[in-house]
């Protein structure tokens, strides 16, 4: 029963949707959306009923609403920006599910991709050091990787890869390949790249994402996600590692160009951890780094100095990434009880949603997880 002077909402009203709508909106301004739209080349020649600013939003609103058709979501999307913008009346007509495919293929990823990271750049600098963890004056960041499935279609098909069969029977779609570089105090994920799984980028930290990292930083990761081969880059920039190293090369010296070996020769330490050089293939550089064995994991560390960096602190640090991960699988669904699958028939659409999914990650997770 209403309080007096209001009225029932109707079961149809849709105000949560357009809540969740306006808030996105409001975290993606207008004026921004078109700087990036610009920036990419994406500005329209002439005057369009999906005009590309509003092509963002529909893809942002896709991924909020992952359960909803075309339709039903382009309806939404056009009762919140009504509503947002106070205007009377009925809501523009909805544009047909094959209007919204062509405009976004004019519009493609790269807008999406750009707005994300404007987005990330802006959260740091608004961020506030309590939420930035830190050990010993380094920023604590982790690397991790997550798989979305995506529709089984010829060009998906030539894109992305197909996971291990695990069970007779199992039905696989391809996956499309999300890796993504976050601070570990605020779990906001700071950068992110796309690929397909695994054979792309192999390992979660590619290139891309070692961009990211500045001097001081501490990076940890775990043996699926790290790449050794770019330990030399990764000290040239200044930053330190903290990895899990159970599936490392026994201590041997490399053969080949690109093999990567752990030299035979150690140094033991008092805390029962070791010094060791790692190479990448015979013409790399070698890379000192400490090798800390015992249960659960086997962890390598360029904090060599065992009497700065016990080893107990570092296991205890090395768990932190954990709470990257969560926050890394939460990318792409909001619901507990569904496993992420993406709706795009194309590559450059499957690139759209992950954006997408990010960005709407981005909206929604420091109201889940406040300072």
């Amino acid at each position: 029963m209403p309080r007096p002077g209001q009225l029932r909402a109707a079961a149809t009203d849709g105000l949560s949707d357009r809540i969740a709508l306006a808030l996105l909106m409001r975290t993606f301004p207008p004026d921004a959306v078109d700087r990036v739209i610009a920036e990419c080349g994406r500005t329209e020649r002439r005057n369009r009923l999906l005009p590309a600013r509003t092509v963002v939003y529909f893809i942002l609103a896709i991924c909020l609403f992952a359960q909803h058709s075309y339709d039903q979501v382009a309806r939404r999307l056009a009762e919140a920006m009504s509503w947002v913008t106070r205007q009377d009346g009925c809501p523009p007509a909805a544009p047909t599910s094959a209007a919204i495919s062509r405009a976004r293929v004019r519009l493609g990823p790269e807008p999406l991709a750009a707005l994300f990271a404007q987005a990330a750049r802006d959260a740091r600098a608004r961020r506030t050091e309590e939420r930035c963890a830190r050990y010993l004056g380094r920023r604590v960041m982790a690397v991790d990787a997550t798989a979305m499935g995506v529709p089984d279609t010829p060009e998906n098909r030539a894109r992305y890869s197909y996971p291990p069969i695990t069970g007779a029977g199992s039905a696989a779609l391809p996956q499309a390949h999300l890796a993504a570089l976050a601070e570990c105090g605020s779990h906001s994920i700071t950068r992110a790249a796309l690929g397909k799984l695994p054979a792309e980028t192999g390992h979660a930290l590619t290139n891309d994402l070692l961009a990211a990292l500045t001097r001081g930083d501490l990076l940890l990761a775990d043996h699926g996600s790290a790449d050794p081969e770019l330990l030399p880059a990764i000290r040239a920039a200044g930053a330190d590692v903290l990895w899990r190293a159970d599936a490392w090369p026994v201590p041997q010296e490399g053969t080949g160009p690109s093999e990567v070996a752990v030299l035979p020769e150690r140094t033991a330490l008092p805390d029962g951890s070791y010094l060791c050089d790692v190479r990448c293939g015979p013409a790399r550089p070698r890379t000192k780094v400490r090798v800390l064995d015992g249960p659960p994991h086997r962890l390598i560390t360029t904090l060599v100095d065992h009497e700065a960096h016990p080893a107990p602190v570092l296991r205890a640090l090395y768990r932190r990434r954990w709470g990257i991960r969560a926050s890394l699988e939460a990318v792409g669904t909001l619901r507990r009880d569904t496993l992420p699958v993406l709706r795009s028939r194309w590559p450059g659409g499957v690139e759209q949603e992950l954006w997408g999914h990010l960005l709407v990650h981005h909206t929604i997770h420091p109201l889940l997880h406040p300072a």
